[in-house]
């Protein structure tokens, strides 16, 4: 599992390593990574040329120690100033001696990173908030046309840390070293658009041990499972299991002008691992002529048979009925599209307040909408806005989009980021699919956060198989996602 700390808790630990080892040691084992880093996209580091970026913080020194390792390997490296009179001594005074040379910003600083092989932005460290400053813009358009690369120290100038929102004018970078620690900017977009490939660099931090800085207030605040960490979760029946002892998961959908969505919540929930789906609603004949093994009920939810989880709301239309008797269940509800619309806050808070688990799952437009501001809003500050539905809502969320993030009832805890998907799911009913991916899940025993987690992983996975660069519908990745299962409990790391 990848997981990613605040910047308060990343400089708590920069802190106390810092007082165990000498002086500067920290700064050099962050600008031997970064060279190394540096070296591999260069390929050829000898007659190369480099340009550095350098602010008045700590990236500033990273970017000019790493610069003279470079320059030492015959690189001609070049460092521009962004605030003179400020920038790191001792990485200023390296890189001198080691052949590097200093230009100050302007049409000079402009073009030499034009003609750069490589431009390495240390203009901004972590601690950054808002946009680049006025003097570096320039110098950050000139990155993004030249033909250099771009490689970032610890994140892009110019993204927040802690949110991944970004604010104004900011380096995009085509990989991201990394130190110590992965923050969130760095998984959740918009700011992980900006990040390219992300390169970790351990510089000894201890983070997320008992006693130590991660520990406690400090605890990750995002995290993206990996393949083992969804193969631990995932459902195995055992040899006494039956249908029921899997799970059952009831689907409450459709509707005269939607029933296409009740016929891709039942597939997505027949892969889903529990062992039988009951559907309700008045979209059973195309249920039943696409997915024979469904249960079907025409008696509504409360009298359609005993159930382990529900799933509401997909293509519902306005029936505000149906989805008022699922919230009355005493089983865990994920609750979607039409549904999210339909829902009660007192309704969902209740059955928080019961003990009773609820995944909702919006993308950023139903976010919006459910917590009255634009679109907008959630798209730049994703982890804000799933975080302030949790709370608002007492309810598991998961915020479908570029980057899916899952958060805890409530909104506290850490935020789950998924990693896996395409582009090619923005398409109409994918949505649906998942939402009987992670209903299944919830059936068959998962918690809210994991299944919503798991399912998401799964789907992003299924949606890549389906599109190989191509477009895919709804029904083509319901078909890939026993495939993507396989692929998750039958990767090495997972058999473990």
């Amino acid at each position: 599992m990848r997981t990613a700390y605040s910047v308060e808790t990343v400089r708590a630990a920069e802190r106390e390593l810092m007082a165990r080892l000498p002086e500067g040691a920290l700064m050099q084992r962050a600008a031997a990574g970064l060279a190394a880093a540096c070296a591999d996209v260069l390929g050829r580091v000898y007659g190369s040329r480099v340009v550095l970026l350098v602010g008045s913080g700590d990236n500033g020194g990273d970017a000019l120690y790493a610069g003279a390792r470079l320059a030492r390997r015959g690189a001609g490296v070049r460092a521009v100033l962004l605030a003179p009179g400020r920038a790191h001594a001792g990485g200023l005074a390296a890189l001198r001696r080691a052949g590097g040379s200093v230009v100050e910003t302007g049409a000079s600083g402009v073009r030499l990173v034009e003609q750069a092989d490589l431009v390495v932005d240390g203009i901004v460290g972590i601690g950054g908030k808002g946009g680049l400053r006025e003097e570096a813009v320039p110098l950050a358009e000139a990155a993004r046309r030249g033909r250099g690369a771009v490689v970032a120290v610890d994140l892009p100038s110019g993204v927040d840390a802690d949110t991944g929102e970004v604010r104004g004018a900011a380096v995009r970078a085509d990989v991201t070293v990394t130190f110590g620690a992965y923050k969130p900017g760095l998984l959740i977009d918009p700011a992980r658009e900006y990040a390219g490939v992300v390169r970790f660099v351990d510089i000894g931090l201890e983070l997320g041990l008992p006693g130590g800085a991660g520990a406690g207030a400090g605890a990750a605040q995002v995290e993206a499972l990996q393949h083992a960490d969804v193969a631990r979760l995932l459902p195995v029946p055992a040899a006494e299991s039956d249908k029921y002892r899997r799970g059952v998961v009831g689907i409450a959908a459709g509707s005269a002008r939607y029933p296409g969505a009740a016929v891709l919540a039942v597939a997505g929930a027949l892969r889903g691992g529990a062992g039988a789906v009951r559907y309700v609603g008045p979209a059973g004949g195309a249920v039943l002529a696409r997915h024979p093994e469904t249960l079907v009920s025409e008696r509504g939810p409360a009298r359609a048979g005993r159930v382990q989880a529900w799933v509401v709301g997909p293509g519902a239309g306005d029936d505000a009925a149906t989805v008022g008797e699922v919230l009355e269940a005493d089983v865990p509800v994920l609750i979607d599209a039409d549904g999210l619309r339909l829902a009660e806050v007192g309704a969902v808070r209740g059955r928080g307040a019961r003990g009773v688990p609820t995944l909702m799952t919006p993308h950023a437009g139903e976010a919006a909408a459910l917590l009255g501001v634009d679109r907008e809003v959630v798209e730049s500050g994703r982890l804000a806005a799933a975080r302030e539905l949790a709370g608002r809502y007492g309810a598991a969320v998961l915020l479908k989009g570029s980057t899916t993030v899952v958060a805890e009832a409530g909104g506290g805890g850490a935020v789950r980021v998924n990693p896996t998907g395409t582009p090619w799911l923005a398409t109409a009913g994918s949505g649906d699919v998942l939402s009987g991916l992670g209903g299944s899940l919830l059936a068959a025993g998962l918690s809210a956060v994991d299944a919503g987690s798991a399912a998401a992983y799964l789907h992003g996975l299924a949606g890549r198989f389906a599109a190989e660069g191509a477009p895919v519908s709804a029904e083509d990745v319901a078909g890939r996602i026993p495939e993507a299962w396989r692929g998750v409990v039958r990767a090495p790391a997972a058999r473990g």
